[in-house]
């Protein structure tokens, strides 16, 4: 079975989401090539930690955009920071969803705000 950022083996929940996405990569290719899936797991998990050593996380200001959510002409947008607008919802909630669903995927913040524009919450997935 194929495992992903949202469904991965129990074992790799402790991981840094950075070592374990690579040590997710990694098993899926190991089980593609017919390693029994505890064997690849283990090596997974050895190789990703060794990757993270030898590959340091660029900087924070070279990570991506945090994404905001703000009042649109016809609802809510979800802008990345800096004024791309990359979804636009007629609910706040749709957009927050939206927004959260895309940070969590690029190891970023999803940044709410209230109809005047103040911050109402802050979802950090990095």
């Amino acid at each position: 079975m194929p495992w992903n950022k949202r469904d991965y083996p129990v074992s790799m929940k402790n991981l840094e989401p950075r070592v374990r996405e690579k040590a997710v990569d990694i098993a899926n290719a190991l089980l593609d090539e017919g390693y029994e899936e505890g064997r690849a797991i283990a090596i997974a998990t050895a190789k990703a930690k060794e990757w993270n050593e030898e590959h340091p996380e660029h900087p924070p200001e070279n990570r991506r955009s945090k994404l905001h959510i703000v009042p649109h002409e016809n609802g809510w947008a979800v802008k990345e920071e800096g004024g791309k607008v990359c979804y636009q919802a007629g609910t706040k909630l749709e957009a927050v969803e939206q927004a959260k669903e895309r940070a969590s995927d690029t190891n970023t913040s999803a940044v709410v705000h209230r109809k005047d524009g103040t911050v109402e919450t802050w979802h950090d997935y990095s």
